[in-house]
């Protein structure tokens, strides 16, 4: 058998095995059927007997004010990826500002998963406050040694642990790039899940930037999509550059439905999910020391949203084979896939809460932490 196939063969018995278990931490966006996808389309809040959308009326539009509405701004504008938003935005400050530098985090969605496209498709530059694995700070920022035009902040940083700065910090960065008279974007694909952390609602977090991109599948559970919004006469000028990025679609009703019924059916859960990853997180590590386990880390700790990282010091195949098992032989997923970490002989996964977690005990926790040790 060649590598390719035994990789192939190693995904599907992953996916069976998680697919299977009865009990889980939260459900893998990989797991669903296509029956599953489509049951929340017929529950949104619209009128199921107007017409179909075309070319961005109708739902997408409701869709579109719902947004603008949660986030305070005065437009938003549906975008089918998150990637073509934040292209566009940040080529619309670009061009605003005349300044085509972008300050942002190595770590960032665009310097990391976008094949390089902001230099690419778009002639914009990058600029790095920091390259450490945390959110940049007013004093960095305020340091860069070359002006820009735009301060793109993520938020949370996935790729750093979801990590988020203090209500005071993001003020602080905010106010560290006006002084540089730079335009502020926020990377909002998670912002949803942010206002526990910053004790604010979202319409005050998002009133710190000019612009601000969300995602709808990444918390809310939709199929695809994300929207950006900001002043209106921005929001125009990034209509224009989505049709001329190839985002004017004829119709996205299934994809405007499902953000719908995420908005209401997901977005108010999301602190509870918060919650509940913070009491999962604090069990983690005394499991990890009854079970015989050298040494763990959860990061952040306490986790800043529903979302965080463990780190093990063990070969991140063996901790996936391990994961595999307790699902088969327990039928309960704790955690998924490892990968190799930043540091060498260490591996990290990132664990989710959501609903199907939200009634695990500490107990269970410990538990299903001493089935997983006795496994590797």
């Amino acid at each position: 058998m060649s590598e390719d196939n035994e990789d192939t063969e190693r995904e599907k018995r992953q996916a069976a095995a998680w697919r299977g278990a009865g009990r889980m931490l939260s459900r893998s966006l990989r797991d669903a059927t296509v029956a599953e996808l489509l049951a929340p389309l017929a529950e949104a809040p619209y009128d199921m007997d107007r017409p179909a959308d075309l070319y961005g009326d109708g739902v997408v539009a409701e869709l579109e004010r719902r947004v603008a509405g949660l986030l305070g701004t005065e437009d938003a504008a549906f975008f089918p990826s998150g990637t073509m938003a934040q292209q566009v935005a940040l080529r619309c400050w670009a061009g605003r500002t005349g300044n085509p530098v972008v300050a942002l985090h190595p770590m960032s969605h665009p310097e990391r998963w976008e094949g390089g496209a902001l230099s690419a498709v778009a002639g914009l530059r990058a600029a790095h406050a920091t390259t450490e694995a945390r959110q940049p700070t007013a004093e960095e920022v305020a340091g860069l040694a070359e002006p820009f035009g735009t301060l793109m902040l993520e938020l949370p940083l996935r790729d750093a642990g979801f990590v988020l700065p203090t209500w005071e910090e993001l003020e602080a960065l905010v106010g560290a790039a006006r002084e540089r008279e730079a335009v502020v974007h926020f990377d909002g694909a998670r912002l949803w899940e942010s206002t526990v952390h910053f004790g604010r609602p979202l319409a005050e977090i998002a009133g710190l930037a000019d612009s601000v991109y969300v995602s709808f599948y990444k918390s809310l559970g939709g199929l695809s999509g994300a929207a950006l919004a900001g002043p209106r006469a921005f929001v125009e000028e990034t209509r224009v550059w989505r049709h001329r990025y190839g985002g004017r679609i004829f119709r996205q009703f299934p994809q405007a439905l499902a953000a719908l019924a995420g908005l209401e059916r997901e977005l108010p859960r999301l602190p509870s999910y918060v919650e509940q990853a913070r009491r999962v997180a604090a069990a983690l590590g005394p499991a990890f020391a009854e079970a015989g386990i050298p040494w763990s880390r959860v990061h952040p700790e306490p986790p800043h949203t529903h979302q965080f990282q463990v780190w093990l010091p063990y070969d991140p195949d063996r901790l996936t084979e391990a994961s595999v098992r307790v699902a088969q032989e327990t039928g309960r997923v704790l955690f998924r896939r490892w990968f190799p970490a930043p540091v060498p002989g260490l591996s990290v996964t990132e664990v989710e809460v959501t609903e199907p977690g939200l009634t695990w005990t500490g107990t269970e926790v410990a538990e299903a932490v001493a089935a997983f040790a006795a496994r590797l």
